[in-house]
């Protein structure tokens, strides 16, 4: 009987042990290569053809993305003109498993006339491309997931993770942050999250504020006109607590003293999680996420500005 999950396993297997494996073959040329792009004014340039060209421009998306100006080259296109894309400020690297890809080879010429940096990756460090590179990075594989060992599957995963190793040290050393993250993707949802502030969102109007007197009717009246399923608990004007409808309940449950008896200070939560109207709404997401709340106090100032809810932040 056909069994795709042992199958999926068996990838997985493979898969797994070839990135672990690519530990045991780093050497100094990682480092010499991320010196290398650190070192350019221009571009990091990818080139590759089939599968490693797809991978390729992953990487260079990736790249891109974290802060590192990146595109894709196609070898042939190269050929007949599009070598023009490069300049003398930029670096290559070039992606062939073997080594020997052909429409790579006859670029490489050029490369070498413009003293273009040339890194390598590559299963083969005996390689022509290899011999030829600046920097050498091994991306051998012992076996392919494919069980015909012919399409390359292990081989573009070893490949994909140097990749993602050289963007994420490159991030590191430029302390790449998630401001400078959110500038690259303005127009999806992390984005937005990301440039978003807090004040943008929040509610900030009719919100229901009680003291610490306030008697439980009165507690229930607020929080049911404010729609926001909580009570903020002002002092002088200074936030001392919040009530939220689970406060509520905990109460009753809690204590036989009649419900009319109950006052805002004997309910609500003291130390409020708050946060400024300033943050962006991915720290206020972090916020409530990390204390499994849905609302949190907006302060700006050291004054309650307003409320914003988990909910909002996720429609973003």
């Amino acid at each position: 009987m056909f069994d795709g999950v042992e199958i999926a396993k068996r990838v997985f297997e493979i898969e797994s042990k070839v990135i672990a494996d690519l530990a045991k073959n780093l050497n100094e040329d990682f480092n010499k290569t991320i010196e290398l792009i650190l070192s350019i004014k221009g571009r990091c340039i990818l080139s590759g053809m089939g599968k490693s060209g797809h991978i390729a421009t992953k990487i260079a998306a990736t790249l891109a993305s974290t802060g590192t100006p990146s595109f894709f080259m196609h070898p042939s296109e190269a050929l007949h003109g599009d070598l023009g894309m490069l300049t003398s400020n930029d670096i290559l690297i070039a992606i062939s498993n073997s080594g020997e890809t052909e429409e790579l080879l006859r670029i490489i010429p050029a490369i070498k006339r413009c003293k273009i940096p040339l890194v390598v990756m590559s299963g083969n460090n005996q390689s022509t491309l290899a011999k030829q590179a600046d920097a050498f990075l091994n991306i051998f594989v012992e076996k392919e997931a494919c069980p015909l060992q012919l399409a390359p599957m292990s081989s573009t995963t070893a490949t994909l993770a140097m990749g993602d190793a050289i963007a994420a040290a490159l991030m590191k050393i430029r302390k790449f942050k998630p401001k400078d993250f959110a500038l690259f993707h303005p127009g999806g949802s992390l984005g937005r999250k990301l440039l978003t502030k807090v004040e943008d969102l929040m509610v900030s109007s009719h919100l229901p504020i009680v003291n610490p007197q306030t008697e439980f009717n009165d507690l229930i009246s607020i929080m049911t006109s404010g729609k926001l399923g909580l009570c903020i608990v002002l002092e002088q004007d200074k936030l001392v607590g919040i009530i939220t409808d689970g406060d509520l309940r905990r109460a009753l449950k809690s204590n036989n003293k009649p419900r009319f008896d109950f006052k805002a200070k004997e309910i609500m939560s003291t130390n409020p999680k708050i946060v400024d109207a300033n943050s962006m709404l991915s720290e206020a997401e972090e916020i409530m996420l990390k204390h499994n709340i849905k609302e949190i106090v907006v302060q700006k100032e050291d004054k309650v500005v307003g409320v914003i809810q988990l909910y909002a932040i996720g429609k973003i």
